[in-house]
């Protein structure tokens, strides 16, 4: 492999960080306002804000077919419901988390999304045996994040590149089709971590990027070093889900929309919470996901769980099906991230994808989570 030098010689003009600043600043409202051409079409509420969910859908019954999305300006197209693997090698063994995967095939997915961080590293081991044992690598979209890892921290060049390598070897592959910076960092410039991308790119190893945990401000900073000739970002993960939405649904939502980015919700379960499985204090499990969800365990969280029941009985669903079909009809939002501890919980989150809520299911859920 090539040595890549943190100081690489550029050969277009450099736009120095607080230049690029400035001009994110000037330009922010510009961008904020320049809608994307599905905008364009769509109906406007009465106030003249976009609808958060997208009214061309058609919201009645289920659907025989689930057609995949295109990923943002991309040339991916994934299945609408992505598979977590931060559960693989922690609360899934070799076995079960191969178990999970197989069963997310068969019913059709095609996106897997882990971290060189998650499990230290062990689920991005097992997805990568799992692909070399189907020969199923070139029918899978697999994303994977850098810049947590304790051996390769932050988004310097040195640490980007090294941290892909290590991501490669333990999946077995040679490329990665989405390539997240887990975190932002804001010790290294970012024209220096998107000519690291660049390289990554250039070089077969990574296919595009993404951005994970971006404020709307770095978001746009990135666009504006993009039209220098830059890879740009093509997606976001965030975290966003029935109970947890002021975070997106602000500033976030109206780049993700002028960007054309493509929004991949994580927690979109809320820690298990709107599966039902946690309703009083005694349903809590003794580990870190279910202290994670008593943080739910409130007024509102049992009016969303009640919401999700009448939904639910009304389509013969599951509360964890009804919310991720929330998600999946929020506009800009391409695919939910949800994993699952055993191969029998993946069909409620698959089922999700074949659900279509009315206008009036759309709305109450909605008004309940306020």
């Amino acid at each position: 492999m090539a040595q890549l030098s943190p100081n690489r010689p550029r050969d277009r003009a450099s736009i120095s960080r607080t230049g690029a600043v400035r001009a994110a600043s000037a330009r922010a409202n510009e961008v904020e306002a320049a809608p994307t051409e599905e905008a364009g079409r769509a109906e406007l509420t009465p106030t003249g804000a976009l609808p958060q969910f997208d009214p061309t859908l058609e919201l009645t019954g289920p659907l025989p077919i689930v057609a995949k999305r295109r990923l943002g300006e991309s040339d991916l197209v994934v299945y609408p419901l992505c598979l977590g693997g931060n559960v693989f090698g922690w609360t899934a063994d070799g076995e079960s988390s191969h178990q999970i995967m197989d069963r997310y095939r068969v019913l059709g997915g095609n996106f897997i999304d882990t971290a060189d961080v998650y499990a230290g590293g062990r689920s991005e081991v097992l997805v990568g045996s799992w692909m070399r044992d189907r020969g199923n690598r070139d029918q899978m979209v697999l994303a994977t994040k850098v810049g947590r890892h304790k051996d390769n921290p932050g988004l310097s060049s040195i640490s980007i590149v090294r941290a892909v390598e290590a991501s490669l070897e333990r999946l077995q592959t040679d490329h990665i089709d989405l390539l997240y910076f887990h975190d932002d960092d804001l010790s290294v410039p970012m024209e220096d971590s998107l000519a690291t991308a660049e390289w990554l790119i250039e070089s077969g190893k990574v296919r595009y990027i993404a951005a994970s945990n971006f404020s709307a401000d770095r978001l746009i900073e990135a666009r504006i070093l993009s039209s220098t000739g830059l890879p740009q970002f093509v997606a976001i993960q965030t975290h966003y889900n029935l109970l947890h939405r002021s975070e997106f649904e602000a500033d976030l939502r109206i780049v993700a929309s002028a960007q054309g980015l493509a929004v991949m919700p994580y927690y979109a379960l809320a820690n298990g919470f709107l599966t039902g499985k946690y309703r009083t204090k005694e349903d809590l499990a003794d580990n870190a996901r279910g202290a994670r969800a008593a943080e739910y365990l409130n007024r509102r969280g049992h009016r969303a769980l009640a919401a999700l029941d009448r939904v639910a009985r009304a389509h013969g669903s599951s509360p964890a099906s009804i919310a991720l079909a929330w998600l999946q009809a929020k506009r800009n939002v391409t695919a939910p991230v949800a994993s699952a501890s055993r191969p029998g919980q993946v069909d409620a989150l698959m089922a999700a994808a074949s659900i279509r809520l009315t206008r009036a299911q759309m709305l109450e859920l909605d008004r309940v989570s306020e």
